[in-house]
């Protein structure tokens, strides 16, 4: 199957997506701080320059988009239709080094919290930021 769209498009359409300053980690990002909660974004000294970092709390927090980060079993994560291979590989190696990323940092004594993107959806909103605090105040 070819792509519905012809390359300029495909191209425009890829380059608008955010990889930074996204509606979830601006989300998480203002209820840390409403909490009080304070924090430093995309931490260069650390590998893989995690979202969000609480050094006071050594805490890593990283907000995965569903899609992007192959979320199993999840509404939001479609594989398409078109270029299925390529994508599947993408996704499957973004999967690899969001794994070798958490372990590294698990092995420098870092807490590490993952939020995916459909966890902050209204219905589940407030549950998994309420999960949040009890994990940041967790010595």
């Amino acid at each position: 199957m070819t792509d519905v769209h012809d390359k300029k498009t495909r191209s425009f359409n890829m380059s608008m997506i955010k990889g930074k300053n996204t509606k979830p980690e601006i989300m998480v990002r203002k209820f840390l701080y409403r909490n009080g909660f304070r924090y430093r974004l995309n931490y260069s000294k650390l590998p893989g320059k995690p979202d969000i970092v609480l050094l006071k709390y050594k805490t890593i927090i990283f907000i995965n988009g569903c899609f992007w980060h192959g979320h199993d079993n999840c509404k939001y994560f479609v594989i398409p239709k078109t270029r299925t291979d390529w994508w599947l590989k993408k996704i499957n190696e973004t999967k690899e080094r969001d794994k070798d990323k958490m372990k590294t940092l698990e092995d420098f004594g870092w807490k590490v919290f993952v939020i995916w993107e459909c966890q902050l959806r209204t219905d589940k909103r407030e549950q998994i930021l309420n999960n949040l605090i009890v994990f940041l105040k967790k010595k």
